[in-house]
């Protein structure tokens, strides 16, 4: 054995960096560490990077967290209007169906018109992409979320998820501690009013 060790030690030449990343084998994904604040059931699911979970919270939760962000005037409802709402209505029958492709199809479309904004189409288009394995373009529209809305712990959850899914486990554990602790804060003004 001491022989074996002796051979081997040379060959050892940088004994800080793991094995599988000199091999460039990726290492099993892993979970953004647990904050040390208590989670609601969205931080629990994105903790554990469960999807499915993530999936049904987001479905319950339907628009709820757009309120104020689209105030419109009667004037703005066009065609234009009524088929983007369409497109957004056809999107959340595809995500409530899982049939993500479709969803991302339609919220694109929802959101290309521009003339509402609703981080709620963001935080599930991101979750579609995660689904098909694009954990960029999710990262992107739940940081579109945060511009849109940022005091919305939802967002901080789905680019939690989105970067853990990239193996930037530090950022995606600050970014989960961030949305645990505008949870915190939501709900002491909830308590305190």
């Amino acid at each position: 054995m001491k022989d074996l060790v002796a051979t081997l030690a040379p060959l050892h030449t940088k004994p800080d960096v793991p094995s599988y990343v000199m091999l460039g084998i990726s290492k099993y994904e892993e979970a953004p560490p647990t904050p040390q604040r208590p989670l609601s059931p969205m931080g629990e699911a994105c903790s554990r990077l469960d999807l499915t979970a993530i999936h049904q919270i987001l479905v319950m939760n339907h628009y709820k967290d757009d309120e104020g962000t689209n105030e419109l005037s009667f004037q703005e409802w066009t065609q234009q209007m009524r088929d983007m709402l369409e497109a957004r209505k056809r999107g959340d029958y595809a995500f409530r169906d899982k049939d993500f492709k479709t969803a991302i199809d339609c919220y694109s479309q929802f959101i290309d018109v521009g003339t509402m904004v609703s981080p709620t189409v963001f935080a599930r288009r991101s979750l579609c992409y995660l689904f098909c394995d694009q954990p960029d373009a999710a990262l992107a529209d739940a940081m579109q979320a945060q511009i849109v809305n940022p005091e919305w712990p939802t967002a901080f959850y789905m680019q939690s998820v989105a970067l853990a899914k990239l193996d930037m486990h530090k950022d995606a554990a600050d970014m989960l501690n961030e949305a645990a602790g505008l949870e915190e804060k939501k709900q002491r003004v909830v308590k305190g009013s």
